[in-house]
Order: structure tokens, then C-alpha cells, then sequence
């Protein structure tokens, strides 16, 4: 066989610099690109290459961004933990590796473009390969172009730009502080989010906020997560994996600080596993050696996950500093509200209107169902009409708004009803009293409700739930021509009102000024009598209270019996 010499070839250097050109570059997740290209300018506060050990529990998360299989990434956050540079990089990795329409939405328009200004122009100008795709003479303040893509920049107060051009990458910044939806337009979030529909197989949703309300956006989002994960780092003298939490940060008392001491100066961490003293010099140790973990999951691939994290975590922030903090807000409402929010990322609620059942059963008094306490003075009903029954209550009063529920029940007429709120109670000195006033719900069987008071005109009047009065009870004039109603009395009640002084007296101990019931009140009563509390909640970009049911199909008939 005829042998053939094999020549070698020298490949020029212009032909490897063009094949290496050509060969696709390796696409690296958000943490690797971020740390290979990101520079922080100088106004940062560690301005310079960026360096994941400096925020390891944001590595997670950046790398949940580029996981093919999750479309949406949700950030419950703080304030000082680095949510929104985490952001950036995300945006950064789409613009040179994966690039395609990409929409960034901030609470309004302004903010969106203070934040083209302060941020993004410097993360652009400092980061090699986004400069040189950047277009500038083609973007406009709130349209950056670049090689192969747009990213648009939008205020979720401008409803007309959330619904045009279809985006694959969606960045929602703070969305607990959008405008609430309108009578025209869907919620900023839910426009937002109909851009991507195009790219329903491989599109990507980034939600991040600190929280305000358990109703806000991005609390909502977190309920929602197919996987809810939170940061767990090793205690430096057990060794066992803990979550940081407030309830674990100990300082202490006023009158245990030396002279010349803050008490804030003694806050330190203590591990709820062993009990050991954790300094913030430990933070830098257990951060880099935490972990995400699962405390929460939904069966099926997950396709969104949520991450939460609070101020304790953060590098940038002591221990004493978050209780200088909370020391400062403890006793003013609006302060605490922040320091909730702001500092240990949770829903603000007001704990102070909060009942339950066993509060209920606690105000049980040593007197026997339809026995009168003796400091009584005035017996008052209520009565909640139902399609198929009516629930009742009665109640005697003293001095200082003092109560107690004598009884209550469920009748299956109105003449029972009648033949109960006429029975005549006896006093301890032989006095005879009976129901002074009873306040009939003319929501439903109105007409029936009508005839009934004007028969029982002596002690019954009919009552209407009104939201907007200005006192707790206004009375008007029933206006029914033709019927034996008409000019009768009608009691308009401001139910909340009411509700709130309930709350209240509830949780004080019995005697002068409580809310009580009697000795073997029924759990039926204490858990309808409770079945609402009071939540806040953003409408028309305020923060309103209402009182609403703590379940969707809970019973309140005795609740209601007790406003009237």
C-alpha cells in the first residue's frame, strides 16, 4: 500500500481569530457574569468589581434567573441587603448574553427615569460589554437600545405604556408601592405581565419589593410561589443551620444598662438552637457558608419561587443599629409600620383590633345564662336576619361602658324572636327590667323586618349598615309610602365603628369597662363573634382599614347581633 506523507499546516493567525469569533461564547448564570463584568461606581458603598462573598445569599437568587425552568423569581426584601444591584445584574446578563425585549417597571415614571440617570447609565458606562452593545445615539430617556434588543423603562402610573409591545425579560421594582388599579385599567402588575404572553414557554418575570400590607403585591406573589425559600447559615458554635430571625435578638433591659451604656449597644443574636452568642463579627463567616432552603413547596416543578430575606442578614447593617432602630419606633405606630416593613421584610398589621375565640371564652364571668349582673342599668338586643332564621343577642350595661352578654340564640320565627326579647329578668333586689332597645338588620326581609318594628315600635327600631358616616350611628327616616313603616325611626350604624369598640373592650379583664359573657358561653358564639378582624390595604395609592371576614365562608351572625 502506497504510503502518503502528511504535511503540516500552519493555520494563520486572522483565521483563528475569526473561527474563535464565530464559536458561540459560553453562556455564564447572573452570579458568574456578574462577577466577571460588573463594576459598582463610586457612590456605592464597596464600589469596585463585584464580588458575590460580599452578598453570597444574593448568588441564589441571580441564578434563579438563569434556571430554564423557572419564569418567575420573587424578592420579599428589606432595605441595605443589595436587592436592587441583584436586579442590575439580571439585567446586565440578558443585555449581553441573551438578548431580547425586556421591560423594567418602576413605581412611576419619574422614579424611572432618576433611575436611568443614577443607576443604569453607570452600570452601562463601567461594565465593558454592555458599553460597547449600548446604542446611545438611538435611545431616548425611557427606551435604551442595544444590539439585538430594547429594554423599555416604564412608571406603573402610566397604565397605556404596560400594554403595547410584547417583551420576553419583565422587571417589576417595588411593587408594593404601584397605584392601585382603576375603574379603566387592570392593576399595573397584571398589565405588565400580559406583555409577555408572547414569550409564554421562555419567558422570565423578576418581582421584587419590601413589603407594606399582607393584601400588597408582592406578599400576594410570595402566597402564590409554587416554592417559598428562605436564608438558613450555620451557628459558629453548633454548627446547625438557623434562620435569623427578630424574635432571636436579645438586648437588654432599662434598667440593666450600665451607666453611660445604650441598650442598643448590648444587642447581639442568640442561636435558637444552642443558645450561643452571635456577634455581627460571625456574620461574615456564616454568610458565605449559608444556603437556600425549601420551607414551603407545592407539588410539581416548581415555575416560581419566592425568596425572603430580612435585615439581619445584611453586611452593611449591625445588630445594634436594627435595635437602635426598633427602640426608636416601638412606640409610634407609623415608625413601627417602617421598621416592620423596612427592616424585618414583613406585612405591617395593626395587633391591637385583633380578636379570637379563646379571647372570647377568657371574658366569662361566674354568672349563669340569663342571670343579671347586679351593677346593671340598661338591657339591650340585637337581631341578624337571615334567609331561613334570625340569630339574636342581649346585653345589660353599667357604668363605664361596662357589658356582658346574658344570652344569645337562633330562632326560627320572628314571633320567637318577639316572645324572647319580652321575658322579664329579675334582679337581685327583686327588680323587674326587660329589653330597653333592640335594633332589627332591615338588610334582608325588608318589608317583613318594617312590619315587625312597627308592631314592636315600644323596644325595636330597624337598623341599616352605612360605611361612610362621620359618628357611629345616624338616625333617619324610613321612606316607604304606602306602608305603616313609613315615617318610622330607621337606625343608620357604622358598623367598623362599632367593631373597633368591641376589639378593644374584649381584651380587657373583666370588671369596669370590659366586654364579658356569660359562665358556659358556646364556642359557636365566641367563634362567630370573632370571625372578622381588621386588615389594611392600598386603594387609590392609601392605605385604608376595613374589617373583614378572617375566611371566606365564616359565620359573623353574632358579631352583627353584637353591633346593634
Amino acid at each position: 500500500m502506497k504510503k502518503y506523507a502528511v504535511k503540516s499546516y500552519q493555520v494563520p493567525a486572522w483565521i483563528k481569530k475569526a473561527l474563535g469569533a464565530l464559536r458561540p461564547r459560553e453562556r455564564l448564570p447572573v452570579s458568574k457574569w456578574a462577577e466577571k463584568f460588573r463594576v459598582l461606581p463610586d457612590t456605592n458603598a464597596i464600589p469596585g468589581p463585584w464580588r458575590n462573598n460580599v452578598t453570597p445569599y444574593l448568588v441564589g437568587i441571580m441564578d434563579a434567573f438563569s434556571d430554564d425552568t423557572v419564569e418567575k423569581i420573587v424578592f420579599i426584601k428589606p432595605t441595605q441587603v443589595g436587592g436592587t444591584a441583584s436586579m442590575e445584574n439580571m439585567l446586565g446578563s440578558v443585555i449581553d448574553q441573551d438578548p431580547a425585549p425586556t421591560m423594567i417597571v418602576y413605581p412611576t415614571d419619574t422614579l424611572a427615569e432618576r433611575t436611568v440617570e443614577a443607576k443604569l447609565a453607570p452600570m452601562i458606562n463601567l461594565c465593558k460589554p454592555l458599553a460597547e452593545k449600548y446604542l446611545e445615539n438611538e435611545s431616548q430617556k425611557l427606551q435604551l437600545k442595544f444590539r439585538g434588543m430594547t429594554v423599555y423603562l416604564s412608571g406603573a402610573n402610566s397604565p397605556a405604556n404596560l400594554a403595547s409591545t410584547p417583551i420576553k425579560n419583565l422587571f417589576l421594582d417595588e411593587v408594593d408601592k404601584y397605584p392601585g388599579a382603576s375603574k379603566k385599567e387592570a392593576d399595573p402588575v397584571s398589565l405588565a405581565i400580559e406583555r409577555t404572553k408572547t414569550y409564554k414557554t421562555n419567558r422570565k418575570i423578576f418581582i421584587t419589593s419590601t413589603p407594606t400590607l399582607k393584601t400588597g403585591h408582592i406578599w400576594k406573589e410570595k402566597e402564590a410561589a409554587d416554592v417559598e425559600k428562605h436564608f438558613f447559615v450555620p451557628c459558629p458554635h453548633c454548627g446547625k443551620f438557623i434562620e435569623l430571625v427578630w424574635a432571636q435578638v436579645k438586648f437588654s433591659g432599662k434598667d440593666e444598662v450600665p451607666e453611660g451604656m445604650d441598650r442598643a449597644e448590648t444587642a447581639v443574636y442568640c442561636c435558637q438552637a444552642c443558645g450561643g452568642v452571635i456577634t455581627d463579627r460571625d456574620k461574615a463567616n456564616m454568610l458565605p457558608n449559608g444556603r437556600w432552603q425549601i420551607v414551603r413547596q407545592k407539588g410539581g416543578a416548581p415555575k416560581s419561587v419566592a425568596f425572603w430575606i430580612n435585615t439581619l442578614y445584611s453586611p452593611f447593617t449591625t445588630f445594634q443599629e436594627i435595635v437602635e432602630m426598633f427602640l426608636k419606633a416601638k412606640d409610634d405606630p407609623e415608625m413601627l409600620h417602617n421598621f416592620v416593613n423596612s427592616w424585618l421584610a414583613e406585612p405591617w398589621e395593626d395587633t391591637k383590633l385583633k380578636t379570637n375565640a379563646e379571647m372570647v371564652m377568657e371574658r366569662q364571668t361566674d354568672l349563669q345564662e340569663f342571670a343579671l349582673p347586679p351593677w346593671t342599668k340598661l338591657l339591650t338586643g340585637g337581631i341578624d336576619v337571615q334567609e331561613n332564621c334570625l340569630y339574636w343577642t342581649i346585653r345589660a350595661w353599667g357604668d363605664y361602658m361596662t357589658s356582658q352578654n346574658i344570652a344569645h340564640g337562633q330562632a326560627l320565627s320572628m314571633g320567637e324572636v318577639e316572645r324572647i326579647m319580652n321575658m322579664e329578668f329579675t334582679m337581685d333586689n327583686g327588680e323587674r327590667v326587660m329589653v330597653n332597645l333592640a335594633l332589627m338588620d332591615s338588610g334582608d326581609q325588608t318589608d317583613a323586618v318594617y312590619e315587625f318594628c312597627t308592631m314592636n315600635s315600644d323596644w325595636a327600631l330597624p337598623c341599616k349598615g352605612v360605611n361612610t358616616l362621620q359618628g357611629h350611628y345616624r338616625l333617619s327616616t324610613v321612606d316607604k309610602a304606602g306602608s305603616r313603616a313609613n315615617g318610622m325611626t330607621l337606625v343608620l350604624v357604622d358598623g367598623g365603628k362599632y367593631k373597633d369598640m368591641i376589639a378593644a373592650r374584649m381584651r380587657k379583664p373583666n370588671g369596669n369597662g370590659s366586654w364579658m359573657v356569660y359562665q358556659g358561653c358556646d364556642l359557636d358564639y365566641a367563634e362567630q363573634v370573632t370571625a372578622e378582624h381588621k386588615i389594611t390595604e392600598r386603594s387609590g395609592g392609601k392605605e385604608v382599614q376595613r374589617w373583614t371576614l378572617k375566611t371566606s365562608h365564616a359565620d359573623n351572625h353574632y358579631l352583627d347581633c353584637e353591633v346593634y
